[in-house]
Order: structure tokens, then C-alpha cells, then sequence
């Protein structure tokens, strides 16, 4: 019942309000955040500080105070999302180079739309099969809160987008052949078992990523491309699109999800305050037997497909 009210009395109302005055709600909320009930401050500060080590503490706090900022801000465009127009969504999320996708568009190619949690990842979400030719699909775990679940991923698809869960997506991507598809892959979290993860060093430390791009993409010989958004101005955001690969299946183990950990490590060290810090990135701790796990991880993955 409480999920309800607040979903149909408290979110649906507040984004349909325009967005000036969601901002000026979220100036609150950033305030509560920061201020009174630290939103995982800790976590926060923690990872901001072991990334940047060798940074003054002045830059720790600069940093930690745009951060919290830059999240209050996308509280309020992500309650915006759940209602804003296609008309709206086109004029704030554009595409620098869009011929990129188009190419790969007019040779039938699929492609996987590797991006992450930096800037606004909802409007891209939202407005993925706006932008595109392709059949839109997002790739991601459900949320433990049905009701809620149903309904952020019902506002997603109202465009065109395509939501399935990580854990049936195969099937669902083998029913879409009408057109070409567009995979759209958060590959920033924190994955799961040691030894199915891609161990790399990302922010000076040793970091644990998703293998599953890199599979899909060999067992499908999908193209690979990431898109980093860039904030143009508040509530303003461009898509650049950088082609990783148009041959999955020729390409060295790792080049794929290598290549995506170097492009969002450059654009984190540009601009460090658009980058989600209050996740758990780093809740992995890295295994004793780390180069035995790189290695057995590295022989699977030749066996199954360069053998």
C-alpha cells in the first residue's frame, strides 16, 4: 500500500511538474543528503579517496560536495523521467556523432551499447530508441520491490525500449528479429562470482568487472560500441559514441571489456563528479588466488570461443 501512495500521490505528481521546480525540491533533498542524514557518506568518500590518492583533502571535499550536488540534481530529472514527453526527452539527450550507429544500422549489424552510471544513464534509458534505428533492448537485474520494478520499467519502455532481465535475456533477444537491436549494457556494477569476473586495475586499483558484454558479443559477432554521456548544462546531455569493435570474434580476450574500463576511466579523471561514488564498486574484496582466477577465466573463454 505505502509503495502505491507514494508511486501514484508523491513521484507520479512531483514529475509532472516542470522541471525547474523539481530542482528546487531536490536543493532539499541535497541538503537532507549532505547534511542531515549523510547519504552513505562513507561509502562516498571512501572510494573518491582511494581512486584519488594522491589528491589534497580539499579535493576530497570539492569532489564529495559536486558529487552530492550532481546526485540531487539527477534525483529530480529522474523523477522527471518517469513522465517527461518524447518532445522534452529529444531537446535534453542528443547524439554528437550519430552516423556511428547508423552505419552499423544499414548493414543489419546488432550492436551492444556498452555505457554506465555517469550522468544522466535514466534519460539514455528512456530515450535510446528515440535516438536509434534499432530495436532498443536494456539489460539489467530486477529491483527486490515488484511493484516498483514494474512500474520504473513500464516508464521506460513507453518509447520503445525493450527491458529484460539479466537472467532471460537470450530468450528474449532471439524473439526480436524484426530489426536490428540495440543492447544497452550499465557495465559498471559491482558483478558477482570471483571467478566469472574480468579482473583489472581501474582507478589505480584492482577491480572486478562484468564478462557478460564480452560474451554476448562473441556469441552473437555483435559490434560493440560505448557511449559516454556528457552534461552539456544542467539537464542538457550529449551521447559520443566510440566504435570498440565491428568484429567481436577476431578480437584478443579482454580487448572489449578493456577498452570499455580505459574510456570510462578517462572520462571518471575528467570530470569526477558525474560518476556514481555512493555505489558499493569496490564491495568485492580482491582474492588471494587472483592470478589462478585470471588465468582459469582467461582458458575458459579461449576454449569456448577461439578453439
Amino acid at each position: 500500500m505505502l509503495d502505491r501512495f507514494l508511486y501514484y500521490c508523491v513521484a507520479i505528481p512531483w514529475s509532472v511538474m516542470p522541471l525547474w521546480m523539481i530542482y528546487r525540491l531536490s536543493d532539499l533533498f541535497y541538503f537532507v543528503i549532505r547534511f542531515i542524514i549523510p547519504y552513505r557518506r562513507e561509502v562516498v568518500v571512501k572510494n573518491i579517496t582511494n581512486s584519488f590518492p594522491d589528491k589534497h583533502p580539499e579535493y576530497y571535499k570539492i569532489i564529495t560536495q559536486r558529487f552530492y550536488r550532481y546526485f540531487a540534481n539527477m534525483f529530480a530529472e529522474s523523477v522527471k523521467n518517469l513522465t517527461i514527453s518524447e518532445k522534452n526527452l529529444r531537446k535534453r539527450l542528443k547524439v554528437r556523432n550519430p552516423e556511428i550507429m547508423q552505419e552499423l544500422y544499414d548493414e543489419g549489424r546488432d550492436v551492444l551499447l556498452l555505457s554506465s552510471h555517469y550522468n544522466n544513464w535514466e534519460f539514455l534509458i528512456n530515450g535510446q530508441s528515440l535516438l536509434f534505428d534499432f530495436q532498443a533492448v536494456g539489460i539489467g537485474m530486477p529491483l527486490s520491490n515488484k511493484f516498483w520494478d514494474k512500474k520504473l520499467n513500464e516508464r521506460r519502455e513507453r518509447f520503445g525500449m525493450k527491458v529484460v532481465n539479466a537472467q532471460n535475456y537470450k530468450e528474449v533477444l532471439s524473439t526480436l528479429q524484426d530489426k536490428p537491436t540495440a543492447t544497452l549494457i550499465l557495465n559498471d556494477q559491482s558483478p558477482g562470482k570471483n571467478e566469472n569476473c574480468y579482473w583489472t586495475t581501474f582507478l589505480g586499483q584492482e577491480t572486478a568487472f562484468y564478462f557478460g558484454a564480452e560474451i554476448l558479443a562473441n556469441q552473437n559477432n555483435a559490434a560493440v560500441v560505448n557511449a559516454t554521456i556528457h552534461r552539456v548544462k544542467k539537464g542538457y546531455y550529449e551521447i559520443e559514441l566510440f566504435p570498440i569493435t565491428k568484429e567481436p570474434r577476431n578480437e584478443e580476450y579482454g580487448f572489449i571489456t578493456g577498452t570499455y574500463v580505459k574510456l570510462l576511466e578517462k572520462d571518471i579523471i575528467d570530470n569526477p563528479e558525474f560518476w556514481l561514488w555512493s555505489h558499493k564498486r569496490w564491495k568485492k574484496g580482491v582474492p588471494e588466488n587472483l592470478d589462478e582466477i585470471k588465468a582459469e577465466h582467461k582458458a575458459r573463454f579461449m576454449e569456448k570461443f577461439r578453439s
